[in-house]
């Protein structure tokens, strides 16, 4: 009778807040319910022996953007050897357009939206009868206060090894059309102290990097100030041994009493990822953004010059309305503000979301496999686009790495986009490639292409020197593995590069 959850992550880092969520909300099912989790890239033939190796009744599998073809092809073949497991969908790949989806067509059922009620009632309907009728249940949203929390699901391995997600509020009042959260009506704060009650359990185990998964953390800033204080507190106790917090922020809302709580946090131990999207209020307009621009860049200054919080600030290309100069004069607006991090995004068309409505006014074309891209706009032809995609992978590689800090000022120096692009171009003439270019290689291309632009070879020399002599003391910090045991820091890789030159 056992019930499995399973899905496909991204990498094994990443820990599935929702099948533990499903998992703490299986009531009577639970001691039958089993977790089993994968990575994209496995074998399907693995996949599905791992999964049939428990005899299972059901299998329920969470389907996102970054899983579904992986997932479609484990589920056909689930129901060529094994027709008589029960496959249940469910996540937020699968719960819009549902009638387009092979995937749909091959499981037994589906349930759309929340499924924390609705998956084990349907569960209990396939175990026990009568056997349901409808192959697609929408999700019930019950209240937040009758939910289950999944954190203490987290293993000891899950706490020595992975990201823990966690979430304060689900949710989002904003009803921008490029995301799934447009369709929701507000955000739902779970009950506070029960949810403190929870990071408190997982912190005495040993968990040390806490990344929130809420929307919009700063909404409510008592709840803000309250989140925060947990984990200052916990940072005074012992300042040797410092958790990380990573936290999603609107940019334009960042009043005084939350600053005076981001100035006490320390190096190394918060994140806030920031969507800004565009910098033109035209196109904000179009795919209903609210934000004021100057109190966003306002905040984002504060926040580079008077705290230690690293910042993850987004862009998203090809957006409707938007052309390739537009984009470029915000690019370099928010580079000037000196984030450590810009995520240079190309626009995709998540399932379910308004942004569709533009397709036609604007000639907005999408690829029509995941993660469904922008291919083109009226005002970004394809060639274009591709550009701005490699740029987008070249400035990961480059800029976001924190292995070229002191190069690249020089790459930059007063037209961020336009030289940057350049060197995108270069290397991709050069190379032909976007993937696999080792450091060594990367940092010869740099050096070679500053040498075309007049660079004095002596000034790129001693640059990327001090770049590759700063590799050496950085390591990567892993969180702890027993809650005795003394640790380091749990800052990522990534972010203790910039750390070590901020």
């Amino acid at each position: 009778m056992t019930i499995l959850l399973s899905t496909l992550n991204a990498r094994y880092a990443h820990a599935s807040l929702g099948l533990r969520y499903l998992l703490a909300n299986m009531g009577d099912l639970r001691d039958d319910t089993r977790l089993q989790e994968f990575v994209i890239g496995t074998k399907t033939a693995e996949i599905v022996e791992k999964l049939l190796a428990h005899q299972p009744r059901v299998i329920g599998f969470g389907v996102y953007i970054w899983n579904v073809e992986e997932t479609t092809k484990a589920v056909a073949m689930l129901k060529r050897v094994a027709p008589h497991v029960v496959i249940v969908l469910g996540g937020p790949e699968v719960s819009y357009e549902p009638g387009e989806q092979t995937i749909v067509q091959s499981a037994d059922y589906l349930v759309t939206g929340w499924g924390d009620v609705t998956f084990p009632q349907l569960c209990r309907a396939i175990i026990n009868g009568p056997k349901p009728l409808m192959k697609i249940h929408a999700g019930v949203q019950p209240p937040l206060a009758e939910i289950a929390l999944p954190y203490a699901l987290y293993t000891d391995e899950d706490i020595a090894h992975r990201t823990l997600y966690v979430e304060a509020s689900r949710g989002c009042p904003f009803k921008c059309e490029f995301c799934l959260s447009a369709l929701d009506k507000t955000a739902w704060p779970f009950e506070l102290d029960g949810f403190l009650a929870e990071l408190e359990a997982l912190h005495a185990r040993g968990a040390r990097l806490f990344k929130f998964v809420d929307r919009t953390f700063n909404l409510n800033i008592k709840s803000s100030l309250k989140i925060m204080q947990f984990f200052l507190e916990k940072l005074a106790a012992d300042p040797d041994d410092p958790v990380f917090a990573h936290f999603e922020v609107v940019p334009d809302h960042l009043p005084d009493a939350l600053k005076e709580g981001i100035r006490k946090f320390p190096p190394g131990t918060l994140q806030f990822e920031i969507g800004i999207q565009s910098f033109n209020p035209d196109v904000q307009a179009l795919v209903s953004r609210k934000q004021n621009n100057e109190k966003a860049a306002e905040n984002i200054r504060w926040l580079c010059e008077h705290s230690n919080a690293h910042l993850h600030v987004d862009l998203i290309a090809g957006l409707p309305g938007e052309d390739v100069e537009s984009f470029a004069r915000g690019f370099d607006r928010l580079y000037a503000l000196k984030p450590h991090e810009i995520q240079f995004g190309i626009l995709k068309r998540l399932r379910g979301t308004p942004i569709i409505r533009h397709t036609e006014t604007y000639h907005l074309v999408f690829d029509s496999n995941p993660p469904y891209t922008i291919l083109a706009t009226d005002r970004i032809d394809f060639a274009t686009m591709q550009r701005l995609v490699r740029f987008a992978r070249y400035w990961d590689l480059i800029a976001n790495s924190g292995r070229f800090v002191h190069t690249l000022p020089l790459i930059l120096r007063d037209s961020p986009f336009a030289n940057f692009m350049a060197l995108s171009d270069w290397i991709y003439a050069k190379t032909d490639a976007t993937h696999r270019i080792a450091l060594e290689r990367l940092a010869a291309l740099v050096a070679e292409w500053l040498g075309t632009q007049g660079a004095d070879a002596d000034t790129v020399t001693a640059l990327l020197g001090s770049d590759y002599a700063g590799q050496a003391h950085k390591s990567h910090l892993k969180p702890k593995t027993q809650a005795h045991a003394k640790a380091e820091p749990a800052i990522p890789q990534r972010q203790a590069r910039h750390l070590a030159v901020s």
